[in-house]
């Protein structure tokens, strides 16, 4: 099933990125859609530095208390993904990584990333590790 998925997502999206490209070229031109894309690769990967240094420090807080980092470290992995689609050339990956480096939208995936834990959890198919000593 993932893998279907995953194999779907890698061939659909790199023809919808080309079709946008394209179509956006004919509307500005080549040189200014270049130039998008990569003003939007060099600012993502500025941003994701700057917020996965950020992010690090809050996880280094919580340690520090004795506390284990759980949603920090979930926002890291998604600043990550986010960093990592940015530096992807194409508008749609740039439009997912810029959603991912807004805590907004960090927020709505963590939600659903809760309730996909949660459900496994219920239903038996996810085992609970207990991280006390």
């Amino acid at each position: 099933m993932i893998f279907t998925v995953l194999l779907v997502l890698f061939v659909t999206i790199p023809i919808l990125e080309i079709a946008l490209l394209l179509n956006v070229k004919e509307f500005i031109g080549f040189g200014n859609t270049l130039v998008l894309v990569v003003a939007t690769a060099v600012l993502g990967a500025w941003l994701a530095r700057w917020q996965g240094l950020r992010q690090i420090g809050l996880i280094q807080k919580e340690l520090e208390t004795g506390r284990m980092p759980a949603p920090q470290l979930l926002d890291g992995v998604l600043i990550l993904i986010a960093g990592v689609v940015l530096l992807t050339p194409g508008l749609i990956t740039d439009a997912a990584g810029f959603f991912l480096l807004l805590p907004p939208g960090r927020a709505v995936i963590k939600r659903i990333v809760k309730r996909a834990i949660e459900k496994k959890m219920n239903s038996g198919t996810i085992d609970v590790v207990s991280w006390e000593e």
